[in-house]
C-alpha cells in the first residue's frame, strides 16, 4: 500500500492540523505560564 503526500491535501487533513498546531502553541504557552513564571518568580 503506497500512499502518497497528495492524498492528504484534503482541507479536513489542514483543519486537523491547524487544529494539533493550535492547540499544542496553546498548551505551551499555559505551560511556561503557570509553571516558568511562578518558578523564575520564586528561584530570584
Amino acid at each position: 500500500m503506497n500512499i502518497g503526500l497528495g492524498a492528504l491535501d484534503h482541507e479536513s487533513f489542514r483543519a486537523a492540523v491547524g487544529t494539533a498546531a493550535g492547540y499544542g502553541a496553546i498548551l505551551a504557552v499555559m505551560t511556561l505560564l503557570l509553571f516558568g513564571v511562578p518558578y523564575l518568580l520564586f528561584s530570584l
